[in-house]
């Protein structure tokens, strides 16, 4: 498969936390911490779970970051 996108995160499935129509799964990357919120239905196609190795890809136009 090739991607247009260059922020690839290598990262292992520590939890899934499944809804009706998403679920977030959270990742660990090198020691950081990610959630990522999918479909539910994605995460089912994906087999995701505790201990999956996955690659987290990254594509956005924005980060934005605020204090008080």
């Amino acid at each position: 498969m090739k991607l247009s996108a260059r922020n690839t995160i290598p990262a292992e499935v520590t939890g899934v936390t499944r809804g009706e129509a998403t679920a977030n799964v959270e990742l660990s990357a090198g020691g950081l911490r990610l959630v990522a919120s999918i479909t539910a239905e994605a995460a089912e196609e994906l087999g995701l779970g505790v201990g999956t190795r996955v690659t987290a890809i990254v594509k956005a136009s924005d980060v934005i970051l605020a204090t008080d």
